[in-house]
């Protein structure tokens, strides 16, 4: 077993933010999961303040890892497993080549899975045309013809906000689920609406180039975005005690200072809630790195153990 002062799990850049600000409070930090399983890893960012032009997520991460590891911070690419409060107030991790760490402060930076459609292929095609999150990659479908699928709120107001900048815009619904308000302005605008039906292939290879729908329909699309919601992999922090959102336990609820419910618990990110954006990942990371760090010295204060 090993000791830290503080464990973030999740190696996205909530994760890689909290651990750069709490490694400056010289406390020792483990950053727990993998670069790859970052939602981040296989975007393309432009509208990040002071980064010019496209940059891919892939080349972000691996310099947010090395600026976490120069302030100090350790880098472990395993996910975690499972948690536990222990009696003096300490938090234990396991991750999944059974390697236990504890520490008087935890971070929950892990992200959300998002809900694919589980086709062969879609996990190769995503970033080269299938998208999770409209409100992140629509400027890169300018004058294109896509298509959003989904049964809710999510997929309707995502294909009417690319009404604004694709050239043709399909929502492919089994059984639309919304107020009827949204439902008149979708049917009011340029949206084209396929109902009754699900995606059964994607065509492509090396870029989406169509979608196959029920009855072997083929519809030509250079975008296809997946917007059934998204779950979170929530387990961990509510073993803990940790405050879910009460209507869909979907997101952790934090304060002004990314504190949870559960002293010395703290959360950044997607994990967070929406809009899923690096902006946002990087300041709560930010705030919540900063307060676990000093809420870890204070720990080693009252024991007696700070350097």
């Amino acid at each position: 077993m090993t000791t830290h002062d503080v464990i973030i799990l999740g190696c996205g850049p909530a994760g890689l933010q909290a651990a750069i600000h709490a490694s400056r409070k010289k406390t020792r930090v483990i950053v727990l999961g993998r670069a790859q399983a970052s939602s981040l890893y296989k975007a393309h960012i432009e509208n990040y303040l002071c980064v010019p032009g496209v940059k891919t997520g892939e080349e972000l991460l691996a310099t947010g890892i090395e600026q976490a590891r120069g302030f100090g911070a350790e880098m472990l690419s395993e996910d975690a497993v499972s948690t536990l409060a222990l009696p003096d107030g300490t938090y234990q991790v396991t991750t999944e080549g059974a390697k236990t760490f504890t520490a008087l402060a935890l971070i929950f930076a892990t992200g959300v899975t998002r809900k694919g459609l589980g086709l062969p292929g879609e996990k190769d095609l995503v970033g080269k045309g299938v998208s999770y999150c409209v409100d992140c990659d629509a400027n890169f479908f300018r004058n294109a013809a896509v298509a959003v699928v989904g049964d809710g709120s999510a997929a309707a107001h995502g294909a009417l906000t690319l009404t604004k900048t694709a050239s043709e815009v399909t929502l492919l619904t089994k059984d639309l689920q919304v107020s009827p308000a949204l439902r008149q302005e979708l049917e009011a605008s340029k949206v084209r609406i396929i109902a009754g039906t699900v995606v059964k292939e994607l065509r492509g290879r090396e870029r989406l180039e169509g979608i196959v729908i029920e009855g072997g329909r083929e519809i030509p699309v250079d975008g296809l975005f997946i917007e059934k919601g998204a779950k979170g992999a929530m387990e961990l922090a509510a073993f803990l005690g940790v405050q879910l959102d009460p209507e869909k336990f979907t997101y952790i609820v934090t304060d002004s200072g990314q504190a949870t419910n559960v002293a010395g618990i703290y959360a950044a990110g997607d994990i967070c809630g929406m809009p899923w954006q690096m902006a946002k990942a990087v300041g709560e990371g930010c705030v919540a790195g900063l307060a676990a760090g000093s809420y870890a010295l204070k720990r080693l204060r009252e024991k007696g153990q700070a350097q």
